[in-house]
């Protein structure tokens, strides 16, 4: 039977690695650059050129993207059905304009920045795993390496890749998060929200009954949801969820409001609904819609009109929960037991490409390979989980069942 001496590989080489990926700029949205050096990367090891791609899901992707998910099939050594492994190539703009540095066994980012271990451990990683199957000629079936894009500003990259690219896999590998021991079966969904309200500018000191105050229809509606339990954690009787207000600007994304003597005629929120029943996101996103359209109502001006209410919403991500004796979490226990290390399962609370993945119909679960703190200036990269989240990868390309 194998054991963890047969998962051996060039720890130097890989912690090298992701300080270079580390150290190229790429937040969400504009992954080319990383994109690029993955490739090249990829190439210098031996992958043929005519092996790496781009699809073109940029093009569908509804906010700007500069390149479309990046694509590597490895035909394998040994017949087998195939495997995906994915990560992200994005980051979050905190980490725009990070140096990071080594010191011991951690990453930092050496400036005011966040450091982008989330997720370029996972993509130093799957470049880690390529390299050992080429350099070392292990037996490994056929696999598909992805990297997505703009996961950081919603899942996009996952979400609009074609299945039909990816060569059919039986089941996915996600590498994104803090350890690897930890294997994440299942995920909550989300629903993005968000609400314009129009209501009409006075003189707040002259004639203040002529105006409509988008600001007052904004803050009655949010302390209704307060009041009702819409807000935060949410335990209501149809279900479990959690919910947040985000952005509430102006015009322009700007402050809401230009002087305290007029009348604020503008308001734009944005907000999230979260639950592991995608029923109850809906249902927590109604109470929104339904509490700033009461809102509306209970502000008018002398002459009896109202604010006019603008509410949108759009799936973000649908929840997964994949079963315990599913066959990608049994082939994920078995290679983290042999690559040493003590499984564990998991529910997150976040959204993953695997979300997607799943949805797309390739079950997938989730690993981390040292990331702590991300989007944060704190942030840093445990290397030993680093390299554990490595070792697993390779266990998981050639373990058999």
């Amino acid at each position: 039977m194998s054991s963890i001496s047969d998962l051996s590989f060039d720890e130097s080489a890989a912690i090298e690695r992701l300080l270079r990926f580390l150290a190229v700029e790429g937040i969400t949205g504009q992954e080319q650059a990383i994109a690029r050096t993955v490739a090249d990367e990829l190439k210098a090891l031996g992958v043929p050129r005519r092996a790496i791609r781009h699809d073109s899901a940029h093009e569908r992707i509804p906010l700007p993207t500069q390149t479309g998910n990046l694509l590597v099939d490895l035909p394998g050594t040994q017949p087998g059905p195939r495997l995906l492994f994915s990560a992200h190539l994005d980051t979050v703009p905190l980490c725009a304009g990070v140096v990071p540095e080594r010191i011991q066994d951690r990453i930092l980012s050496r400036g005011n920045t966040a450091l982008g271990g989330d997720d370029r451990t996972g993509v130093a990683c799957l470049v880690t795993l390529a390299a050992t199957l080429l350099q070392n000629k292990l037996p490994y079936p056929p696999l598909t390496l992805l990297f997505t894009v703009r996961e950081e500003s919603g899942l996009f990259g996952a979400r609009y890749v074609n299945p039909a690219d990816l060569g059919g896999p039986v089941m996915g590998f996600n590498v994104d998060g803090r350890s690897p021991a930890e294997l994440t079966i299942g995920a909550v969904g989300a629903e993005r929200w968000e609400v314009e309200i129009t209501g009409c500018a006075a003189h707040a000191g002259v004639h203040p009954e002529q105006g409509i105050s988008a600001t007052m229809v904004a803050a009655l509606a949010l302390a209704e949801i307060h009041r009702r339990g819409w807000f935060g954690r949410i335990h209501q009787e149809e279900g479990d969820g959690t919910s947040n207000v985000g952005r509430f600007a102006g015009r322009d994304g700007k402050h809401a409001g230009d002087a305290t003597n007029v009348v604020t005629d503008y308001v734009h929120i944005h907000g999230e609904s979260r639950s592991h029943d995608a029923r109850f996101a809906r249902a927590i996103t109604r109470a929104y819609r339904a509490a700033f359209a009461n809102a509306a109502e209970q502000v008018r001006n002398d002459k009896g009109r109202k604010a006019k209410v603008k509410f949108t919403a759009r799936l973000d991500y649908h929840p997964f929960h994949l079963k315990e004796n599913a066959a990608v979490v049994r082939h994920a226990q078995a290679a983290a037991i042999r690559s040493g290390l003590q499984p564990s399962l998991r529910i997150s609370n976040g959204g993953l490409d695997a979300n997607w993945l799943v949805r797309h119909g390739i079950p997938t679960i989730s690993f981390g390979a040292g990331q702590n703190n991300i989007h944060t200036r704190e942030e840093y990269v445990d290397l030993p989980n680093f390299l554990a989240g490595c070792r697993l990868a390779l266990a998981l390309a050639t373990h058999r069942a």
